[in-house]
């Protein structure tokens, strides 16, 4: 037999048990199974952590954790109790190497980072910035993102059943920490859906609406409902995508009966349109694949909906080796049946750069995956720069390795580049970590970053000026 590289393996999916931690001892199964339960029993603070874990965890863990809620956290703490118990799976906290254990799990790492996790030389890089994909510039409406001349994001809500710390929308997604204060949408949520609607319906160019977030799972289901419905009525629109990372950390809510009837009717009506449905969700640690999930992404493709895919997100210590990456994949693929469909590179937010990978690691990663998985679910590796979008990673124009800068063209404009007779031609950027650079590199960008806040370039922590709702 040939030695590999990977060596696949099936692997059964274990729901860990949750009567291992002190606090959820006497937790039944029926309670563990109920959404109600899940969502009134989530990890908002240190102190609810410390009565699920007991005495599991060392002092200096919570220390760690409470001086990076006050100085670095982008996000608040918010954990549904599912997405904590996958957290250290094989140990109880009272068990030897509990603490070390929690350190190096990678579900801890992005879902409750500590502050000697984050970087101390770059905890950000000089062009971070709190919409790091400029979304908000691109609204056509509040929360309707017009982006890609045949797609629309639908930011439907500022929420989500679980807050991951390298948030993307960090900028308007949860409540505000210690250093970030949120953008607030200014429109009442009726409103505001209802502006999106009349815009798609006036503007036959857009086939394609993510409805997004935050997380749909956080919108009341009728609510859900009835904007899908609407979306439905609209005769250019053939695909729609929901997104929610709630299908791993929440799986009971999509296992009701309401959402499942409704997914049925919502399904029922898009087949006869001849429109798809898909979940897009995402998951980032072959262990957060419980039975649980597998149940609940079977369930909605059992109503009827086209796929459900994985939009995974490239983030160190959690998914940064072929194997952890491997091993995702064949988890969702084998009992779950979720498509592997990308890995994002982590973006450029604040106080990110522990989790960023340079893009010569993520071409290396994409180079590792190919050939072990069915072509159609060997997921891309992609880079959204910014002003460009969805690029692969190979796709760079050019990629200064010194400076660890890669330039990026692009196809079409966005909805700010409607008069820029140049978008098309230009190069634009994208930056690796700095520390990650040879010392050359690295002394460049620090006499760039002082030159940059000697200008008073450095992007500020206040957040930007709501949009204005549309007369």
């Amino acid at each position: 037999m040939i030695e590999q590289p990977y060596v696949y393996r099936h692997t059964e999916l274990v729901e860990p048990d949750w009567r291992r931690l002190p606090g959820w001892a006497a937790v039944t199964g029926q309670e563990w199974e109920s959404a109600q339960w899940q969502r009134s029993h989530c990890v908002k603070n240190i102190r609810q952590l410390r009565a699920v874990l007991g005495d599991g965890a060392d002092e200096a863990f919570y220390a760690d954790l409470e001086r990076d809620q006050a100085e670095r956290a982008t996000m608040s703490m918010l954990i549904p109790p599912q997405m904590v118990n996958t957290m250290v799976p094989r140990l109880s906290p009272s068990d030897p190497g509990f603490t070390e254990a929690l350190y190096a799990d990678p579900v801890r790492r992005y879902m409750i980072p500590v502050y000697s996790d984050r970087k101390t030389d770059w905890p950000s890089h000089p062009y971070s910035s709190r919409d790091s994909l400029h979304e908000a510039e691109m609204w056509v409406v509040e929360g309707l993102t017009h982006r890609y001349p045949t797609k629309v994001l639908a930011e439907v809500l500022p929420t989500c059943p679980q807050y991951c710390g390298h948030c993307t929308r960090m900028d308007l997604v949860g409540n505000p920490t210690p250093v970030i204060e949120k953008l607030k949408f200014g429109m009442a949520r009726d409103d505001r859906l209802g502006a999106m609607i009349s815009y798609l319906t006036a503007n036959p160019g857009v086939r394609d609406v993510v409805v997004s977030g935050g997380d749909v799972a956080n919108l009341p289901w009728p609510r859900l409902e009835a904007f899908v419905s609407d979306l439905l009525t609209i005769e250019s629109v053939r695909d729609i995508r929901l997104a929610t990372k709630a299908l791993m950390g929440l799986p009971q809510y999509w296992l009701t009966d309401e959402v499942r009837s409704g997914m049925e009717r919502l399904s029922a009506i898009a087949r006869a349109r001849d429109v798809s449905i898909a979940i897009h969700t995402h998951v980032n640690a072959a262990q957060s694949v419980t039975p649980l999930v597998a149940r609940a992404a079977k369930a909605m493709l059992a109503t009827g909906i086209r796929d459900v895919r994985n939009q995974g997100v490239l983030l160190r210590g959690v998914n940064s080796s072929a194997d952890q990456l491997l091993d995702l994949c064949f988890a969702l693929l084998d009992d779950a049946k979720i498509m592997p469909y990308y890995f994002y590179m982590c973006d450029m937010i604040p106080n990110a750069e522990h989790w960023r990978l340079g893009l010569g690691e993520a071409q290396q990663l994409q180079h590792q995956i190919m050939g072990y998985l069915p072509g159609f679910a060997t997921p891309r590796m992609l880079c959204d720069v910014p002003y460009v979008g969805k690029r692969w990673v190979h796709q760079a124009a050019r990629y200064d390795t010194e400076r660890g800068i890669s330039y990026w063209t692009k196809n079409y404009r966005t909805a700010v580049e409607a008069d820029d007779e140049q978008a098309l031609e230009r190069e634009y950027e994208y930056y690796d970590p700095i520390y990650l650079l040879p010392e050359s590199g690295q002394d460049w960008w620090r006499t760039k970053a002082a030159d940059l806040a000697a200008a008073d370039r450095v992007p500020a922590a206040a957040p930007p000026e709501p949009i204005p709702a549309p007369a």
